[in-house]
């Protein structure tokens, strides 16, 4: 076994045995910026994408059972297209100022502190993923890599020249055919200080999770559309860091996206002789001082050692989440449905409900399924799993305040469309006490949901790099359930502050049973669903 069980254990035990160092305390005021800032790089302003038509979020979290494009969906990307999706994912789209019962309240009416919203949900709001663009002949633009800069939904060319050639060697000969045909990539890095200066150790874990957030966003954004993005998870990262000028052990190169693009991609040409180009441009740090940290240093030299080990299509399969298990108590769900709310506005809705939940108003059972329906839908494709077929990870719900659905903790059936009971009672003291912050009353919440993932399994399947692929699915997983809630009006939160073992315990995953896969599911994530309270006092940043 390598290094990232180690870390996978640790991770699950961290509720009860500190991960180090236990000491530490976060620099606020030393803290990095929230994205890079290349000093003297000229920003170039993309298109909002406010004028395109927008998609049903439906058609992204359940696609229709007969697939296929539709008759108006795009051929590809465009330049109005890419901008959009950029902006309604990673871009700043409001600035949220409500009283809720999150620690950082005091400071939000600041300026300098404020909490400008996003698309896609973020390990502590510190967003650490770069997003790079590396644009060949096809392109709008000129040849290059050009750095999104959120703060002013623009990019910024770093460096000027065709490398998608450099790129495409990168991903390898066995890469898949999309990553093959094509001369358009978007190249997600994970700056670590970006998000260790808070999180220490724990912070591998935490923007591997955030790698799954965006990466989902983009799947549900396009999905939407008729358009596919699936990320390439290995590759020769040394080679990438190489072109974008990053030091391997600051910032790793977690996946590459290919785009087709709605123009034809000239014919694949030879990679030019001599040493890769490579930006010369500098992120200008704003912390005084970096702290390194070496459970980190660790994890990230075991994620890049077979970094070009590519796993076989199909690998995935032997980590597939178990099946419910056959007979119990049942309670049968309608079928999933979602209203048809523009994808656009589920995104730019979706908020973390603290200390808002009102068990007055309970949530109906129709909507518990479709938020449970599209959770349970979520993977993460990858090499190991081209097309997503794996179930990766299996939903529990812990339910409060559920109409005509008895409290308790139950495991949840995708293909029978049932809750079957694993405990019954209410959960409420349960969920408080092992939970870490006092930003939520889960007990107030109609419903609990808990996502497990095979993480040892994977990690046995397809090597160390694969400890990416595993939290990047729970982050799936959690914007699946953020967009899920939003398209049908409820409140929502996800936390990773909780003690992962008595959830274990509770949910009897320590037993091996005679169902195949278990006996080592992971419960990385705990969703609270419900209706919030009426008339909360909010800010309405868009007529300040």
């Amino acid at each position: 076994m390598g290094y990232a069980h180690e870390y996978a254990d640790a991770v699950l035990h961290r509720g009860r045995i500190p991960m180090e160092p236990a000491d530490f305390v976060p620099d606020w005021p030393d803290a990095p910026r929230r994205g890079k800032f290349y000093p003297g790089v000229e920003p170039y302003a993309l298109p909002d994408g406010d004028g395109l038509p927008d998609a049903p979020a439906a058609r992204g979290l359940l696609p229709a059972p007969e697939g296929g494009r539709a008759a108006d969906d795009p051929a590809g990307f465009t330049l109005p297209l890419l901008s959009a999706m950029l902006k309604d994912s990673y871009g700043l789209t409001g600035r949220r100022l409500g009283i809720q019962a999150n620690s950082d309240l005091s400071g939000l009416p600041l300026h300098t502190h404020a909490n400008w919203s996003r698309g896609t949900a973020g390990g502590g709001g510190l967003y650490p993923v770069s997003i790079y663009w590396a644009s060949g002949p096809s392109g709008p633009l000129t040849p290059g890599i050009h750095y999104y800069d959120v703060q002013r939904h623009a990019v910024q060319r770093v460096l000027t020249g065709d490398v998608s050639a450099r790129v495409r060697e990168a991903l390898g000969p066995d890469a898949p055919a999309e990553a093959r045909e094509t001369d358009q990539y978007l190249i997600l890095g994970v700056k670590y200080w970006q998000n260790a200066f808070k999180y220490n150790s724990f912070s591998y874990h935490v923007v591997s999770t955030d790698l799954g957030t965006l990466v989902q966003t983009w799947r549900i954004w396009a999905g939407a559309r008729g358009l596919v993005t699936s990320p390439v998870l290995w590759f020769d990262e040394s080679r990438l860091n190489g072109l974008l000028g990053t030091e391997g052990e600051e910032e790793g190169v977690f996946a590459v996206v290919p785009l087709r693009w709605d123009a034809p991609a000239p014919a694949a040409a030879a990679v030019p002789a001599g040493p890769d180009p490579a930006v010369r441009h500098r992120d200008a740090e704003r912390s005084r001082t970096v702290l390194e940290f070496p459970t980190l240093l660790a994890m990230h030299a075991a994620t890049t050692r077979g970094a070009t080990d590519r796993p076989a299509p199909g690998a995935l399969a032997a980590a597939a989440a178990p099946p419910a298990p056959a007979g119990g108590t049942r309670v049968a769900l309608p079928a999933p449905v979602f209203p048809a709310v523009p994808v656009r506005r589920a995104l730019r809705t979706r908020r973390s409900s603290f200390g808002r939940f009102d068990s007055a108003n309970p949530v109906t059972p129709a909507q518990l399924s479709a938020v449970l329906a599209a959770c349970a839908g979520t993977s993460l494709p990858s090499e190991a799993d081209p097309d997503g077929a794996v179930r990766q990870a299996r939903m529990y719900a812990f339910v409060n305040h559920v109409e005509s659905i008895e409290p308790g903790a139950y495991v949840y059936d995708p293909e029978a469309g049932e809750l079957r009971l694993v405990e019954a009672g209410p959960q409420g003291a349960f969920l408080q006490d092992n939970y870490f912050l006092a930003n939520y009353n889960l007990e107030q919440a109609g419903a609990v949901l808990v996502p497990t993932v095979r993480t040892t399994a994977v990690l046995d399947a397809v090597g160390d790099r694969g400890y990416r692929l595993a939290a990047g699915t729970a982050g799936a997983v959690a914007q699946t359930f953020y967009v899920a809630a939003a398209a049908l009006g409820l409140g929502a939160g996800v936390a990773l502050g909780f003690d992962n073992i008595s959830f274990i315990e509770k949910l009897g995953l320590d037993r091996v049973r005679d169902v195949p896969g278990d006996g080592d599911e992971a419960p990385l994530l705990i969703m609270p669903l419900g209706n919030e309270r009426p008339r909360p006092a909010d800010f309405r940043h868009e007529i300040a």
